[in-house]
């Protein structure tokens, strides 16, 4: 049997921010690929069709569903069209996240409150809306994407990123202990330094001095103690082992998928 044969699986941030292939389409097709019917969300429509119609492609089942998850009326919406159509969500995946360069003494007051919008409420909201369903079915799995630089310097500075991600984890295992009992588990996964089409447009590569974002890409592979950043589907395999049934003993903990990154010595950037 497939690892979430006959589950619903809600993936927000299932789109790509570019071409190519982000956390949360890879996400959105693993569990795909195991058997869940999968809505496919994100605040760009068209991004959230592309990675349904890949999905569907491949002979699964999946839809979509433009999302703004700072706007708790939208979350609203979605989760009820989903409960409509299919009578439950049995997953959560809250991929959804921004990156802004900036320590506290240079970036922009208004910055630091978007980042902590979309990264920190955004789980917030969709965790609001849908644990009253997986509470009143019987259970569920969320999986919140955050990232090791929640516990820890990764060699840039982004005040807003290090502590929205810090707070998510908090979050997260908090709302494990408090919902426990109805049985939803919560579980965080935190991702090193990842080769995605976020990173490749984020700007970052000025933070590691590189004039191109291939130089940051060798500079960020020398940094992890494996020798190379991970990808997408690193991500996507850790939730899916969150969102299974082999899970089902686990919440309230933060697995890290990083190479070593975080226990291991970062090199100069």
């Amino acid at each position: 049997m497939k690892e979430l044969e006959s589950k619903v699986a809600l993936v927000v941030g299932a789109g790509c921010i570019a071409e190519g292939m982000g956390n949360g389409r890879a996400t959105a097709m693993t569990f795909a690929r195991e058997g869940a019917t999968v809505i496919c969300a994100d605040i760009n429509g068209e991004s959230a069709q592309e990675t349904a119609r890949l999905i569907r492609d491949e002979g699964f089942e999946a839809s979509s569903a433009t999302l703004d998850v700072t706007d708790l009326g939208d979350v609203e919406r979605v989760v009820a069209e989903v409960m409509g159509t299919h009578g439950r969500i049995d997953v959560l995946d809250n991929n959804v996240g921004i990156a802004s360069v900036g320590g506290v003494t240079d970036l922009h007051p208004d910055e630091w409150e978007r980042v902590f919008k979309i990264n920190l409420s955004g789980a917030f909201n969709t965790m609001r809306v849908v644990i009253p369903h997986m509470s009143a079915a019987g259970g569920g799995s969320i999986v919140n994407i955050s990232s090791v630089a929640g516990i820890r310097w990764s060699g840039v500075p982004y005040a807003s990123y290090y502590a929205s991600k810090a707070a998510l984890n908090h979050l997260s295992r908090t709302t494990a202990v408090e919902f426990a009992p109805k049985r939803v588990r919560v579980n965080a996964v935190l991702p090193g330094l990842m080769k995605t089409p976020m990173v490749a447009t984020s700007g970052l590569a000025g933070s590691y001095s590189s004039e191109s974002v291939d130089a940051m890409w060798r500079k960020r592979d020398r940094q992890v103690p494996l020798g190379h950043m991970g990808d997408p589907w690193d991500v996507a395999n850790a939730a899916l082992f969150l969102a299974s049934d082999r899970a089902k003993y686990v919440t309230g903990i933060e697995l890290v998928v990083d190479g070593g990154l975080s226990v291991g010595f970062s090199a100069p950037v």
